[in-house]
């Protein structure tokens, strides 16, 4: 874990995010900010708690996909001990699928890698000022799903997962057996079987071989909208 001597004054900043080249980009534009520093850089969700409790940010900015958590359970977390630290998830994957995710997880917004540094800066200040972030297009879209009114948003049916099966899904294609996911989640073999077969019921796949397959193709193309991926 990387400390980044704190300045008085300045918006204290920690990124999480496992590819260094990634952390060193963030880094620099954040310290190219008149007002802002990384005070700390983390690899993982464990350095990222202990960053979290020693540092104290103002702000943090963490990838979705970590080697050791996932970002929904990284959140939930970071809420638990530090409920006053906003967070802001920067990440590759579709912002239709996992936007509505992190912020019911206490996500304070959810921004594309692809989006650049100037939308970043953007998101991160609208983040500090008490706001939540999301894409205009977005944002549209969750209002219609919590108001009820005007037409329901085209949804996938891996929407409809809950945060745990979402979750032992994206292992499951990840290439994890059953027994695997039962370790990385702290769970019983027999309840990772319960949810697989929750899964299957609501994505409508009959075999566990057809769950495995669509998991794994549903993972290969984590850009891809919620009607672009057939089983």
């Amino acid at each position: 874990m990387k400390k980044t001597e704190q300045v008085l004054g300045k918006t204290r900043v920690l990124i999480v995010d496992d590819h260094p080249i990634t952390r060193s980009g963030l880094a620099y534009l954040i310290n190219h900010q008149p007002d802002m520093i990384a005070c700390c850089e983390a690899k993982d969700a464990t350095q990222a708690l202990e960053g979290v409790l020693r540092t104290k940010p103002d702000l943090v900015l963490t990838d979705f996909a970590l080697p050791d958590k996932n970002g929904l359970e990284l959140i939930k977390d970071m809420r638990a001990v530090a409920p006053q630290v906003p967070i802001l998830v920067v990440s590759m994957y579709d912002e239709s699928l996992y936007a509505e995710r992190v912020l019911r997880a206490g996500a304070r917004g959810y921004i594309t890698k692809e989006e650049g540094g100037e939308r970043l800066m953007r998101a991160i200040r609208h983040v500090l000022s008490g706001a939540i972030y999301v894409s205009e297009k977005m944002s549209a879209r969750i209002l219609e799903i919590f108001s009820g009114k005007g037409s329901t948003p085209e949804r996938s049916p891996v929407e409809e997962l809950s945060d745990r099966e979402f979750e032992i899904f994206e292992l499951m294609g990840d290439g994890l057996s059953t027994q695997q996911i039962a370790e990385r989640l702290h769970l019983s073999m027999k309840t990772v079987d319960a949810h697989r077969a929750r899964i299957k019921e609501k994505l409508t796949l009959k075999t566990t071989n057809e769950l495995i397959s669509y998991a794994a193709r549903w993972t290969a193309s984590p850009r891809l909208g919620p009607s672009n991926l057939g089983k």
